[in-house]
């Protein structure tokens, strides 16, 4: 009997209210907010101005030059504003000789801005 008053009374919480709603004290769940494109950006893990393989333009031009200068990161390596699976490489390699921690491998986020910029200067030269 207490079975049957405990089922009956579980199954009067989903019965729709007087208003057509639910009944009182439940409330369907909230929709999930989607993530924007803006969003996803400035939560990269690496920071807002990180550039990675696949990544084109003057940012990545600056980098390749500025690699150039370190001896034995970026030998002879192109500086056509394109990032390659070269210029991964010697992102990572840099990462690695100079013990830089916080960026993924081979991806150029803050940490390894900040390390290669205090080697190089505050403008990489032409």
């Amino acid at each position: 009997m207490l079975a049957a008053a405990l089922l009956g009374f579980a199954g009067a919480l989903f019965l729709p209210g007087r208003d057509g709603g639910a009944a009182a004290g439940t409330q369907p769940p909230a929709p999930a907010p989607t993530p924007t494109a803006a969003a996803s950006a400035s939560a990269d893990p690496d920071g807002a101005g990180t550039l990675r393989q696949g990544d084109g333009g003057p940012e990545v031009t600056e980098l390749q030059r500025r690699l150039l200068r370190i001896p034995n990161v970026y030998d002879n390596g192109p500086t056509d504003g394109r990032y390659g699976s070269v210029l991964t490489e010697a992102v990572a390699r840099f990462q690695l000789w100079y013990g830089i921690r916080g960026d993924e491998s081979g991806v150029y986020g803050d940490d390894t801005r900040r390390d290669l910029e205090s080697r190089t200067g505050s403008a990489a030269a032409g």
